[in-house]
């Protein structure tokens, strides 16, 4: 679709406006009807914080361009069919990638779905509508243990079994004639044992696409694994490329892109519950015109690493604390600042700190709660003046926990917790037993966690009778992580379960004799 029909001049006007503003990259801080303090979420009860910790969905992911908002506020004072619409939007994305086709999805966890889908059932309307039903169908997805991740679960909600490999030798006997799809995780890819290459020339020898998850990069043209042979590469929209936080990008082949937009919402098949509307579609065009033709990252970069030093600099009045920027982590391109501290100085761990943080005012949201006595700051989805008002709420809470001393000592255990437990887990809804085989040391406590399908380790402390466990099962793709907080009583124990990302459980244990 051409540009003009999206309002290039409102877009320019409000990126004007927010560029007087000094935004690089266009996030315009906020005016007094739209404050921290009166809002449309503070007027339901919800409490919006600073967000440091870049894109993350939980945490509502980056901050949308002008341009985007632009485009998706005058979309919504219209009717079009979307058929047509996504015909429109998607060549004008491929002209702008430089790829054969492509069309936008409800994030890149459904491009993953629809792209499998794709691959299962082609676009044959039986076939569409017998998923995630595979019998009779292609339905083994190959992919080498490096590129194993959560999102995995996107996949295989097609209906489709994982056959992980790990050498070559394993890859090359995997692709039989029920493999329907390859999948690769893109910055994972360079770690494995099979280079993409080797992939693609396999699977075309064998009739098999190539998807590459490249959910946390950005897109560029040319598109660096479609030029090395994939067949189709997600993205997402929310992320690295500022659009709307429930859209993504599915680009690569003609034949594959279609097949995937028809197994995809609006149309009744395994997809339709992933709908994309309107609004998403022409904001996402309006994300991918303004990265291809005007975003200055590094321009970003400059005014993030002026925000770290601020926090730096005030932090490091503090005789114990530390602060060092350091270079992009994993699939992300931003720069992190690292923050640690002495315990010895400051009676305060990363969970605390990360307590305080969203209790107080300002709310911030943090990675702090992920390290005892460090955390990283990530600033993408920060606006300007963000960087001020963290600075100075974290130097209050430092300040305030100087000089109390270390965190106290763990208290002498009141029992031992080694043998046998039956744990009984009862969440919001439903329960389980699991076993829990424990070895004890002092304050130290160790060994397995056995759950319904899978077992892993679990480790933690007893101090007095308060018992806190950590344990991480791998399934599939993925590591559960359980929390065990509780009280001990001679062959029983009790309290609070933690299951992940998944709200909260409650647990009791009992020793078996």
């Amino acid at each position: 679709m051409s540009a003009k029909n999206i309002s290039r001049r409102e877009m320019f006007r409000v990126g004007a406006a927010a560029g007087a503003l000094g935004a690089p990259g266009g996030t315009a801080a906020p005016s007094a009807a739209t404050s921290i303090a009166d809002n449309v979420y503070t007027r339901i009860g919800v409490r919006p914080f600073i967000n440091c910790t870049a894109t993350y969905t939980i945490n509502g992911g980056a901050l949308v361009l002008p341009e985007v908002r632009a485009a998706m506020e005058e979309a919504s004072r219209y009717s079009v069919n979307i058929d047509e619409l996504m015909e429109k939007v998607g060549a004008r994305l491929a002209k702008l990638l430089g790829c054969e086709a492509a069309i936008v999805t409800a994030g890149a966890a459904a491009a993953l779905t629809h792209a499998t889908a794709a691959c299962v059932a082609g676009a044959d309307p039986e076939k569409m509508r017998q998923l995630p039903d595979t019998t009779g169908l292609k339905n083994e997805v190959v992919v080498a243990r490096q590129s194993r991740h959560e999102y995995d679960q996107a996949i295989r909600a097609v209906g489709v079994k994982m056959v992980e490999v790990d050498t070559r030798e394993e890859f090359h006997a995997a692709l039989r004639n029920r493999t329907a799809m390859i999948s690769v995780l893109g910055k994972a890819e360079a770690a494995g044992k099979i280079r993409l290459e080797e992939m693609v020339a396999a699977g075309r020898k064998a009739g098999v696409p190539v998807l590459v998850d490249a959910a946390a990069e950005a897109p560029s043209r040319p598109d660096p694994y479609l030029s090395r042979g994939a067949d189709l590469v997600a993205y997402s929209g929310g992320k690295i490329l500022r659009g709307p936080q429930c859209a993504g990008l599915l680009i690569g082949r003609q034949d594959l892109i279609e097949a995937a937009w028809w197994n995809s919402a609006p149309h009744h098949a395994l997809g339709r519950g992933m709908k994309v509307g309107k609004e998403e579609i022409m904001g996402l065009l309006a994300a991918v015109e303004a990265w291809s033709a005007r975003r200055d990252r590094q321009a970003e970069f400059r005014q993030w690493e002026s925000w770290y030093a601020h926090i730096g600099e005030t932090l490091t009045r503090l005789s114990g604390i530390r602060t060092e920027v350091r270079p992009p982590e994993g699939d992300s391109p931003y720069p992190i600042l690292r923050v640690s501290w002495d315990p010895e100085k400051f009676a305060l761990n990363g969970p605390e700190l990360h307590r305080r943080l969203l209790e107080g005012e300002p709310r911030i949201m943090s990675h702090a709660r992920e390290g005892e006595h460090s955390f990283r700051i990530r600033a993408v989805s920060m606006r300007p003046g963000d960087e001020k008002r963290v600075a100075a709420r974290l130097y209050d809470i430092f300040r305030q926990a100087a000089g109390t001393g270390a965190v106290p000592a763990l208290a002498a255990p009141a029992h031992s917790v080694a043998g046998r437990w039956d744990v009984d887990l009862q969440f919001v809804s439903g329960s389980v037993r699991h076993t829990l085989l424990l070895q004890h040391d002092g304050h130290r406590v160790w060994g397995t966690h056995e759950a319904r399908l899978v077992k892993g380790e679990i480790t933690g402390t007893v101090s007095g009778v308060e018992v806190r466990l950590r344990s991480a099962l791998r399934y599939e793709g993925d590591t559960l992580s359980y929390v065990f907080t509780g009280r001990l009583a001679g062959d029983t124990m009790e309290g609070e379960l933690r299951p992940d990302e998944y709200g909260k459980a409650r647990w009791r244990a009992r020793r078996r004799a």
